[in-house]
C-alpha cells in the first residue's frame, strides 16, 4: 500500500509529494486529508439555500477549536473588541477585517452574501493541520506541521482566498472541476493579491504576485504557494519538488487527480490576470480587479463556464481596458470566446470483484495519498473491506458531488478492466460505511 493525497488552500498534490519524499509522514498527511475531505464537500448557505449567520451586530467572530476538529469552536473575539494575545486569533480578526473592507470598499459589496453575512472564522482546528479551507459556513485555519507549514493565519492573502471562495459561490457558482475549478482558484488568488497589495501599499506595477508567502517555515526553498506572475516557479526543494503550475493553454494539464487540476491549471489565469493588471495600471484592485469582479457579478457566467467564456465576459466588461484584456488572455493562449466544454462526473459502471483503490486528492496543498487493498485476502482488514464493498452505494455517493473549494475528492476504484467501477466521491458525501472504507484503504490512519 502507498500513500500519496490531500485538497484544500494547500493542493492535494504538493501534500502527496511531501508524503512521496517522506518530508511528512503519511499519516500524519493522510489525517490532514481526511479532514479536508470530511468537510470539503459540504454545501454552504445562500446557493444551496441555507441562511448565511446574521446575529449580532460585529461582521464576525473567530472562535477556537483548540486542536480539535470541532466547528465552529469556542467563540475568542468579535468585531471591536480588543487583540486577545493569541497570533492566530488576531491574524484571523485583522485579515477578515482587511478582507471585508476591500470588498466593501472597491466593490460595493457587504461580505460574501452581498447582504450583510455574519463571517465564522476557527482558528486552532485539528492537530498540527496544514491547511485552510472554506466549508460554506466556516473559514477555517490550521496551525501547521511545523516541518514545513506554519500556521495560515500568518498570511492575509490565505484568508482573501478562502473569503473568495464564499463570494464565488454566491455569484457566478463557478463548478469546483475542470476549467471552471481552475478558475474558482484563480479568482481567489485574484482577490487575495488585491488584498495584500492594498495593505503593503503596493500597485500594479510593483506589487507582488506571490499567494502564501508567509506560510513556509524558514529553511524551505519556497518563495510562495504559488506565483501568479511566473507559474511553476514558486518553490523548488528537495522537501517539496518542483512548483508544478503551467502558465500556458498549451501545458494544460489533464489530469483526474484534484477535481481535474484546479490548482494546478488555475496558474493560466492567473498569469493572464497578471497581465491584464500591468497593461491597464495603477492599483489592482480597483483596475484590473474591478474588471475581474464585474465579470464574475456579471451574470453571464455559468457554473461551467471554461477559461475561454470567462475570459469574453471580461472583455466584455472592460470597456476602455478592453484591448488589454483581451491581449492579456491571448498571452497565455486563451481566445475569449472559443470555449470548450468543461468535464463533468460520469455515470459508474456497475461494480464487480476484485482491488479496491482509493485515491485521494485536493485541498489548497493539492496533494494526493493512494492505497490498495486486495479484499480477496485472507486477513481481518480484507474481510472489512469485502463487507463493506457489499454495503456502500457508489453511484449515490458520486452523485452528491458538487462546489466543494479546497477540499478533498476521493477516487474509489473497485476491481479492474473494463468493468470496474470507478467514481469520484466528495469528502462530505462519505457515509460512515464509506468513510471506514477508504480509511481502511489508505492504511488505516
Amino acid at each position: 500500500m502507498t500513500a500519496l493525497g490531500i485538497h484544500c488552500f494547500v493542493p492535494p498534490y504538493l501534500l502527496a509529494e511531501l508524503a512521496r519524499r517522506g518530508t511528512l509522514d503519511a499519516g500524519y498527511v493522510d489525517a490532514c486529508l481526511r479532514v479536508d475531505t470530511t468537510f470539503r464537500e459540504r454545501r454552504g448557505p445562500g446557493r444551496d439555500g441555507g441562511t448565511p449567520p446574521r446575529a449580532g451586530d460585529a461582521r464576525w467572530t473567530v472562535h477556537t477549536s483548540d486542536g480539535s476538529e470541532r466547528l465552529p469552536g469556542e467563540p475568542v473575539r468579535r468585531e471591536g473588541e480588543p487583540a486577545t494575545g493569541d497570533e492566530a486569533v488576531d491574524e484571523a480578526a485583522a485579515g477578515i477585517t482587511a478582507t471585508l473592507d476591500l470588498f466593501r470598499d472597491d466593490f460595493a459589496r457587504d461580505s460574501y452574501d452581498a447582504a450583510g453575512a455574519k463571517l465564522l472564522l476557527t482558528v486552532h482546528y485539528g492537530r498540527d493541520y496544514a491547511n485552510a479551507f472554506w466549508d460554506g459556513t466556516h473559514l477555517v485555519f490550521g496551525d501547521g506541521d511545523g516541518r514545513v507549514f506554519r500556521r495560515f493565519t500568518r498570511a492575509i492573502d490565505v484568508l482573501a482566498h478562502e473569503f473568495t471562495h464564499a463570494v464565488t459561490e454566491h455569484t457566478a457558482g463557478l463548478v469546483y472541476r475542470g476549467q471552471s475549478g481552475a478558475l474558482n482558484e484563480s479568482v481567489s488568488d485574484v482577490f487575495a493579491i488585491c488584498l495584500k497589495q492594498r495593505v503593503l501599499g503596493q500597485d500594479s506595477s510593483s506589487g507582488s504576485w506571490l499567494i502564501g508567502e508567509e506560510i513556509f517555515v524558514p529553511g524551505v526553498e519556497a518563495r510562495g504557494l504559488r506565483d501568479m506572475e511566473r507559474p511553476g516557479t514558486a518553490y523548488d526543494d528537495p522537501r517539496l519538488g518542483k512548483d508544478p503550475q503551467p502558465a500556458h493553454l498549451d501545458d494544460y494539464v489533464e489530469t483526474s487527480d484534484d477535481n481535474g487540476g484546479v490548482h494546478l491549471n488555475s496558474g493560466i489565469p492567473n498569469r493572464a490576470f497578471v497581465l491584464a493588471a500591468r497593461a491597464i495600471g495603477g492599483d489592482t484592485a480597483t483596475g484590473a480587479g474591478r474588471v475581474w469582479y464585474d465579470a464574475l457579478t456579471s451574470g453571464d457566467l455559468t457554473p461551467t463556464s471554461d477559461f475561454a467564456a470567462f475570459a469574453a465576459v471580461t472583455v466584455a466588461v472592460a470597456g476602455d481596458h478592453a484591448d488589454a484584456v483581451t491581449a492579456a488572455w491571448e498571452g497565455v493562449g486563451v481566445t475569449p470566446g472559443r470555449s470548450s466544454t468543461t468535464p463533468s462526473p460520469g455515470e459508474a459502471p456497475r461494480p464487480v470483484a476484485g482491488p479496491v483503490v482509493v485515491r485521494r486528492s485536493g485541498g489548497i496543498v493539492g496533494q494526493v495519498v493512494e492505497g490498495a487493498i486486495d479484499p480477496s485476502a485472507d486477513d481481518d482488514v480484507a474481510r472489512e473491506v469485502r463487507t463493506l464493498v457489499d454495503r456502500v452505494d457508489l453511484t449515490a455517493a458520486a452523485a452528491a458531488y458538487g462546489n466543494q473549494a479546497d477540499r478533498y475528492t476521493y477516487r474509489v476504484r473497485v476491481g479492474d478492466g473494463d468493468g470496474a467501477q470507478e467514481v469520484d466521491v466528495p469528502e462530505g458525501a462519505l457515509t460512515d460505511d464509506l468513510r471506514r472504507l477508504v480509511t481502511l484503504v489508505l492504511g488505516g490512519r
